[in-house]
């Protein structure tokens, strides 16, 4: 059986969605920038979402359709294996960007594509929505940032102060959007 990728509406997002959703990362590495160098250090944990972090999950992914953006999803045999979201609140100094404020993929299905499929799906719905960028506030661990770079995000040119100094371990990303791409999905009022 394939994947199924759909863009979900706000009445789709339900914490039941999520009930085989595995977050979970073991991170051993983390990218630090000191003194206006990049350096990868030992920084061990694990990171995973509690019960307040779904409901907390919950409600921003209504929260973006409900502003217009779009949350993305991937489910195998029925069961959910990936998300993504992109806001649509431009934001930069020309409103060159919108935010992939997330983008996951079950543990157990990391390393099969998906992660690069959803990401495609982002990058046309910021075409949608105007944007000349992604912005990614993205995670530190040396495996997220792999991921970023392989698909040619680079170090934002702007830092956005609100997501900077919310996350301040994250790297802050973008890309830029090429003049046209075909989604992996219907996304939609197509002409």
């Amino acid at each position: 059986m394939e994947a199924v990728y759909q863009i979900l509406t706000e009445s789709q997002i339900k914490r039941d969605l999520f009930t085989h959703f595995e977050r979970r990362q073991v991170v051993k590495r983390c990218w630090r920038k000191e003194n206006g160098k990049w350096r990868l250090k030992d920084i061990p944990f694990v990171d995973d979402w509690d019960e307040k972090d779904y409901q907390f999950l919950v409600k921003c992914l209504k929260n973006t359709v409900c502003k217009g953006g779009y949350v993305f999803a991937v489910f195998y045999e029925g069961v959910l294996v990936g998300f993504a979201s992109v806001e649509s609140r431009r934001f930069g100094s020309r409103q060159q960007y919108v935010q992939l404020s997330c983008i996951h993929v079950s543990n157990r299905h990391r390393g099969k594509g998906i992660g690069k499929k959803l990401f495609q799906c982002a990058i046309v719905a910021a075409q949608k929505l105007g944007a000349e960028k992604l912005y990614i506030s993205a995670h530190s661990a040396e495996e997220t940032q792999s991921f970023y770079h392989s698909m040619g995000c680079i170090e934002a040119k702007e830092y956005d102060k609100v997501l900077s100094e919310a996350e301040p371990c994250d790297c802050q990303m973008e890309y830029a959007l090429p003049s046209q791409m075909e989604s992996p999905i219907n996304m939609g009022n197509e002409e």
